[in-house]
């Protein structure tokens, strides 16, 4: 009977090793959502540069003593645009909401609020991105839950609208609200 090397029986192994862990991974994660690693962790700061003549996001604006929104927009984003309306009642019914503009230029997002209505108590201007990468972004719209004391609680990827806002965002903001 012939010997069987070690280097033959390697290969198969490893490959079967991987399809395992692929396995397991495919089945125990939801893949529809986008965990970020900011839960639990007190939000990241945002740039003090202000969006033409709004108000600045200074470093309290997150420890309020109130659940706190912060939200990651940009004109040129049609889904923002979607969600605007959605905005503008949160704030009108109190909601504090903080408004960090990405990747923008300053005459566009300055003059779309100012056309649409300002829902933001503060908004900063990140044209960069450096902000949104700290937080994790990847694309917007992107809304931050925060606590009483700052520290994030929930990310939605997405517009605040329809459906996936009533099941998932919405419970999640009234469990922080304590509704």
């Amino acid at each position: 009977m012939a010997k069987v090397s070690p280097l033959m029986i390697a290969p198969p192994l490893i490959f079967a090793g991987f399809l395992a862990l692929a396995g397991v991974g495919m089945f125990t994660t939801d893949s529809t959502e986008l965990r970020s690693t900011l839960i639990g962790k007190p939000a990241p700061a945002i740039t003090e540069t202000p969006l033409g003549d709004f108000p600045p996001v200074t470093p309290g604006a997150m420890a309020t003593g109130a659940v706190t929104l912060v939200n990651f927009w940009a004109s040129w984003c049609p889904p923002c645009h979607a969600e605007h309306p959605r905005l503008l009642e949160m704030a009108g019914q109190g909601m504090p909401i903080i408004g960090v503009n990405f990747k923008d230029a300053e005459g566009p997002a300055s003059g779309y609020l100012k056309e649409d209505g300002n829902p933001f108590g503060a908004v900063a201007f990140d044209p960069q991105g450096r902000t949104a990468i700290d937080w994790g972004v990847t694309a917007p719209p992107e809304t931050f839950i925060l606590d009483a004391e700052g520290t994030v609680l929930f990310r939605f990827a997405g517009p605040l609208i329809g459906s996936d806002y009533e099941q998932r965002f919405l419970p999640e903001l009234n469990k922080a609200l304590g509704q």
